[in-house]
């Protein structure tokens, strides 16, 4: 993969960024405008490749994704089971072949092939029993929310929290490095709920601590396409998320306004 590409089409000569795209059964090389849109579709084309020479062993990986039926049955308000099974499948392809660096040229394609063929299945099952668990909590807390409908700033905050937390292609779309801490942040929201009866004053306090930073995280991923240090504060504060609302569990450094006010300076500069 060279880092300008030249092609022929149509009589005319195109030069841009390259990268494969994924037409289902083949994948195509392209050029781009840009290297960001090339590198958008590209990760895409390349898992098609390592795929189409896997048919077999994604067959018996297929086979056996443990609780996926269940899982389907609580992702049915997102999309249908085979969506959900198709993001399993393309998580495991992810791990075992698409790490960085990815591979640019045949030589390095077969080593990543041999070295993530073994791995698939049992990845494809982790991936299945991370999905069937993320499902499961997310439904207890939607179950549970039901009943703060007259707490309108309460229902209104979880409500957009969930649905941030699970967006219709969760596996894919939610970074590996959080996408594992998911089942965590599910429980905190159902532990934000159990303590809210308790003392609602402690969580609308806890809540107007947050609300300024998710408005200017909500600014800053709408005015451009966001970086890895964005996506890196926004999953900060869910951790924040965490330690105000659900101390117990833990975060896994520490967490607080300052530090997070503190690394979007950092971020900016």
């Amino acid at each position: 993969m060279p880092e300008l590409l030249e092609i022929r089409r149509g009589g005319q000569t195109l030069v841009g960024f390259p990268g494969l795209v994924d037409r289902g059964d083949h994948v195509e090389l392209d050029v781009f405008d840009t290297p960001e849109a090339a590198q958008q579709l590209h990760r895409a084309g390349l898992r098609r490749l390592f795929a189409l020479q896997l048919r077999e062993p994604l067959k018996a990986a297929e086979k056996n994704l443990p609780g996926l039926q269940a899982a389907a049955m609580l992702y049915m308000p997102l999309g249908t089971a085979e969506e959900l099974r198709r993001q399993v499948i393309d998580a495991a392809l992810d791990l075992a072949f698409l790490g960085e660096p990815l591979p640019a040229d045949a030589a390095a394609f077969a080593a990543r092939l041999a070295e993530g063929r073994p791995r698939l299945q049992l990845l494809a099952a982790e991936m299945a029993r991370l999905a069937a668990t993320v499902l499961g909590e997310w439904a207890a807390a939607n179950r549970k929310l039901v009943a703060f409908k007259a707490h309108a700033a309460l229902y209104a905050d979880v409500a957009a929290q969930l649905q941030a937390l699970l967006p219709r292609r969760f596996m894919l779309e939610v970074p590996p490095t959080a996408r594992g801490h998911l089942p965590r942040y599910l429980k905190a929201v159902q532990l934000r709920l159990d303590k809210f009866r308790a003392d609602p004053a402690r969580d609308a306090q806890r809540q107007a601590e947050m609300a300024p930073l998710l408005a200017r995280l909500k600014r800053e991923l709408a005015a451009d396409a966001p970086d890895a240090r964005l996506i890196e504060l926004r999953w900060m504060l869910e951790e924040l998320r965490v330690a105000l609302f659900a101390q117990e569990l833990r975060t896994p450094a520490p967490v607080s306004v300052k530090r997070i006010e503190r690394a979007w300076s950092q971020w900016q500069a």
